[in-house]
């Protein structure tokens, strides 16, 4: 396998980035990066109370193997997220108890896989984050070469090494490196708006003030119209 198949040096988002847009749900940066970077919805949270967020390591494997998975958590940072283009193969897992407690071990911060996991029980009494398209008893093989750094698709979303990666129970979101930090003021002014909104509900303010132009502009009204 030629050298160029890993990418060793790549920048990651900022420590200091991560940990103030972590304070955010997925949902919430999803809205402000124009409803773009959430994965398909088949890549879940083993468990609904899981969380993650971190700098992405990226990892492309052939399904069923799980070669390369092993040689990025060598290559892995302490905070890093494990980003695996799996496609979406769910005949055999790639990863399970021992590789995951290697990787909680190393400071990895989490894995997100586009393909199947096991011993999810284990997994759950560990709490440790992994997102994956469901779970199979059988194992891998750990004979086929990938890449590791380079971009990868995972969920229909174009992942690059040192993008910003969040998940929780709604589902998995990236954001480029170079956009994340942009988006925090936006972020926090979408959660003010909606706790506004959601006081004005229970003060008896249900209506929405954009509903008649929106149904207007859709055609169902005329405009002078009303429901």
């Amino acid at each position: 396998m030629s050298n160029t198949d890993i990418v060793r040096d790549f920048a990651r988002v900022s420590p200091s980035l991560v940990e103030q847009a972590s304070k955010y749900q997925a949902a919430i940066l999803a809205d402000v990066n124009g409803r773009r970077g959430a994965m398909h919805g088949r890549i879940q949270a083993l468990r609904p109370r899981m969380k993650l967020a971190g700098p992405a390591l990226t990892i492309d494997v052939r399904p069923g193997d799980n070669l390369m998975i092993h040689a990025a958590m060598a290559l892995a940072q302490p905070g890093d997220i494990l980003v695996i283009d799996g496609k979406a193969d769910q005949t055999a897992a790639l990863m399970g108890t021992i590789m995951m407690t290697a990787c909680r071990k190393l400071g990895i911060a989490g894995v997100v896989i586009d393909g199947a996991v096991r011993d999810s029980l284990e997994l759950d009494e560990m709490d440790f984050p992994v997102f994956s398209v469901g779970t199979n008893p059988n194992g891998p093989t750990k004979q086929v070469a990938g890449r590791i750094g380079h971009p990868v698709t995972v969920g229909g979303v174009v992942v690059h090494a040192g993008d910003f990666v969040i998940a929780d129970a709604d589902g998995v979101m990236v954001v480029e490196r170079e956009r994340l930090e942009s988006l925090l003021p936006l972020a926090a002014k979408k959660v003010a708006d909606e706790n506004a909104r959601i006081a004005a509900i229970g003060e008896g303010k249900t209506g929405a003030t954009w509903l008649a132009a929106a149904l207007v502009n859709a055609g169902v009204l005329q405009p002078g119209e009303t429901l």
